[in-house]
C-alpha cells in the first residue's frame, strides 16, 4: 500500500492545498493530511478549526485522514506506515526549500518526497496571503474548499 503524509500548518487549508492532495489521491492509496503543530508560531486559526474543516472537507473519502501532529515530519511519517511525504510547489523559491528539506528527510529516514506543482490556476495562493486577506476583513471564501468561511 503507497501512503504518504502531507504535512503543514494548514493556517489557512487553501483550494491550492485541496488540489495538491486531490491531484494526488490518484498517486496513493492513503494520505495522512498531517497539521504540524509548532509551538515558535502563533497559529491565527484554532488547530481544532483547520482539524475540523479540513475533515469536514473530505467527509467520506477513505483515503484521506486528517490529524495533528508534533515532531519532525518524518516521525509522523514512520507513525502511520508512509513512504512518501508529499509537498506542494507554487515558485521556485519553495523548490529551493522543498529540495533541501526532502534531502534532510531522505538522509534522516530513507522516507522519499514528492513534489507536485501547483495548477496555475493556484499558483499565487498561499495561506500567508489569506491570513493577511482576511486580518483585512476582506472575503476569502473564494480561496477556501467549499467557500468555507473562517
Amino acid at each position: 500500500m503507497r501512503t504518504a503524509i502531507f504535512p503543514g500548518s494548514f493556517d489557512p487549508f487553501t483550494i491550492g492545498h485541496a488540489d495538491i492532495v486531490n491531484r494526488a489521491l490518484g498517486l496513493f492509496d492513503h494520505i495522512y493530511i498531517g497539521i504540524g503543530i509548532n509551538n515558535v508560531k502563533t497559529a491565527t486559526f484554532p488547530l481544532e478549526k483547520r482539524l475540523a474543516d479540513i475533515t469536514d472537507f473530505y467527509r467520506g473519502n477513505d483515503k484521506v485522514t486528517v490529524c495533528s501532529f508534533s515532531g519532525l515530519a518524518v516521525d509522523f511519517a514512520k507513525e502511520h506506515g508512509a513512504q512518501f511525504i508529499l509537498r506542494g510547489v507554487r515558485m521556485v523559491a519553495d523548490f529551493e526549500y522543498e529540495r533541501n528539506m526532502a534531502q534532510a528527510n531522505k538522509q534522516l529516514s530513507g522516507i522519499e518526497t514528492i513534489l507536485l506543482y501547483t495548477a496555475p490556476q493556484y499558483a499565487h495562493i498561499s495561506s500567508s496571503l489569506v491570513r493577511d486577506l482576511h486580518k483585512h476583513n476582506a472575503d476569502i471564501s473564494a480561496f477556501l474548499p467549499n467557500n468555507q468561511q473562517l
